[in-house]
């Protein structure tokens, strides 16, 4: 099943995605939705069906989420934690550690305050100058960490800020348009082996294309049930948060984001999340 959001009614409605139509479920945002299934253990995608309406809207998906809290993780692809682009010091400095060692490096990317979803602007901070896209597949996490579904995450960041000084991560991670999720959630039951997902990045200039990549998350160096044990550590995560799984996509310095730059992410599995950014204060 394919879940988002939408506009219906002049809300911010969940919806079921299916047929180039939108079901709505009145009444429920997917956060909703997500708490309501969990206090009645019932399947997401059996309570979407049962409430869904029988007629079907012509409506695009918005943001698929607002989610209660996003965390992510860093350092999960070899690429990542290798190259000096992206991340201070490569294979030798903190994040190459943390890439060998048995605990994963989690920080907490924020709320929905900082999200946006398809065709809205994602943020560079204006006292950043290598602000950079990281491509990720999302976790939408039920009660107790179950994976409910799955979508596109992009853990935008301002890397000149954190390869200033490793202590300064919240301010390269966290400000306004710095998580863009989208364009749906498929459910898991949809997705029989997340390793087989494919996603893509790329970016464009005035309709010119100055960076493309791709990685599979077979090469995620890091089982998905025991980052979310990690993450539940001692930390219970409400149902309804988000979970990015970190990037194998290192965007090129000279593709560093510029305001109007265009951000394509996509995976078969999953659809296109197309973002534009803007220069926020």
């Amino acid at each position: 099943m394919r879940l988002g959001q939408i506009r219906f009614e002049n809300k911010l409605t969940c919806a079921v995605f299916e047929g180039g139509g939108a079901r709505p479920i009145p009444g429920y945002s997917t956060a909703e939705l997500i708490r309501k299934a969990a206090t009645e253990s019932v399947s997401l995608g059996e309570l979407a069906d049962q409430l869904a309406s029988r007629h079907a809207e012509a409506c695009q998906p918005v943001i698929p989420i607002y989610p209660i809290e996003v965390w992510a993780c860093g350092c999960t692809f070899e690429s990542t934690a290798t190259s000096p682009c992206g991340k201070q010091g490569g294979g030798s400095g903190i994040y190459g550690k943390a890439y060998g060692h048995e605990r994963p490096e989690i920080f907490f990317k924020g709320t929905a305050r900082v999200c946006v979803g398809p065709g809205q602007n994602i943020g560079i901070r204006f006292d950043s100058k290598l602000t950079a896209p990281e491509p990720e597949l999302a976790l939408i996490l039920g009660r107790q960490g179950k994976v409910l579904g799955y979508t596109l995450g992009n853990d935008v960041s301002a890397w000149d800020i954190e390869r200033e000084n490793p202590l300064y991560v919240p301010q390269s991670k966290i400000y306004t348009g710095s998580c863009a999720l989208g364009p749906v959630i498929v459910t898991d039951d949809e997705i029989a082996d997340p390793a087989q997902i494919e996603i893509t990045c790329t970016v464009r200039r005035a309709g010119r294309e100055r960076f493309t990549g791709s990685t599979t998350l077979g090469s995620l160096n890091r089982r998905l049930d025991s980052l979310i044990e990690y993450l539940l550590r001692a930390n219970p995560v409400p149902a309804g948060s988000v979970l990015l799984t970190g990037t194998g996509i290192i965007v090129s310095e000279d593709a560093a984001l510029a305001s109007g730059d265009t951000v394509t992410i996509g995976a078969p599995a999953i659809g296109e999340l197309v973002n534009t950014a803007a220069t926020v204060r």
